[in-house]
Formats: structure tokens, C-alpha cells, sequence
């Protein structure tokens, strides 16, 4: 979609702020990264702990709340 030369050169004023805090923090997106690796990027188990970890799921009965007695 196109937009007349009217709007070209609009740019609305979230991405104003985000620019002029991009610059005013350069290390802003490095900071970024390094928390998404932190809290999301996980090294990749091996698999003799991956089936360790499956052998050693106890089953959860059907209903949690009923009593065995």
C-alpha cells in the first residue's frame, strides 16, 4: 500500500521515542539481548538427561483431589 507524498516522511511519535532513546542509550539493544539470553535462550539438553528426566516423571492420577482410601 502506498501512501501519498503527504505521508511518506510521517513518522508517529512512538517511533520518535524509540529512536531518540536509541540514541540517547546506545547500548540499549545490546542490554536487550543480553536479557533475552539470560531468561529465554536455554543451551540444548543431551539426551541421556533428556531421558532421564522423561524416566523420572511420576504419572499424575486422573483426579488430583481424590483421596485413596
Amino acid at each position: 500500500m502506498k501512501f501519498s507524498k503527504q505521508f511518506q516522511l510521517y513518522e508517529s511519535e512512538a517511533t520518535l521515542f524509540i529512536n531518540q532513546l536509541k540514541q540517547n542509550n546506545a547500548h540499549l539493544e545490546q542490554n536487550q539481548r543480553e536479557g533475552r539470553a539470560l531468561l529465554w535462550d536455554k543451551a540444548p539438553l543431551d539426551l541421556d538427561t533428556q531421558k532421564r528426566n522423561d524416566a523420572s516423571r511420576l504419572e499424575q492420577p486422573a483426579y488430583v483431589y481424590q483421596s485413596k482410601i
